[in-house]
């Protein structure tokens, strides 16, 4: 997939969008070793379960794993090892803030590659309890009946 801009996105986390309510986002660039970035331009990994963390004013995104490299022998690296992600030390204290008062969490919602860098944006997220859930998809159903009729009569 190609958008406007020169981004590509590799991968988007659609059940984020489910189980959460996004309050904000921010765009980040990952640490990556090696043959890593390789693995990940070819859309090779999983994040399905990842999460950003601030430790010692920085910012880490755990269980992302990457599917090591199919070419690169012994330079393949952890498949699981926690990543640094890169932001600037601002945006990280106004995360540390809103992580600490108001009890958000940080998602990963979609991987790009953007003038060739991996890019992550991350989600300043709230979780949804069932009942927000079930709402928003009677609201999503409601829609879809509304623009099926719109079709039919035109």
């Amino acid at each position: 997939m190609k958008n406007d801009g020169g981004i590509k996105i590799l991968a988007s986390n659609r059940r984020a969008f489910y189980n959460y309510t996004v309050e904000d986002k921010l765009e980040c660039g990952i640490a990556l070793k090696g043959t890593e970035v390789k693995s990940i331009k070819e859309s090779k990994f999983s994040f399905r379960d990842s999460y950003a963390k601030i430790e010692n004013d920085e910012l880490w995104l755990i269980s992302l794993h990457v599917t090591p490299y199919a070419f690169g022998n012994i330079h393949n690296h952890d498949p699981d090892r926690k990543r640094k992600l890169l932001a600037h030390s601002q945006e990280i204290k106004r995360l540390r803030r809103k992580v600490d008062e108001k009890g958000l969490t940080l998602v990963p919602l979609k991987f790009y590659l953007k003038g060739g860098l991996v890019k992550v944006e991350l989600g300043i997220c709230r979780g949804k309890r069932t009942v927000d859930k079930r709402q928003a998809i009677k609201a999503k159903d409601i829609k879809r009946e509304a623009e099926r009729e719109m079709r039919q009569r035109y």
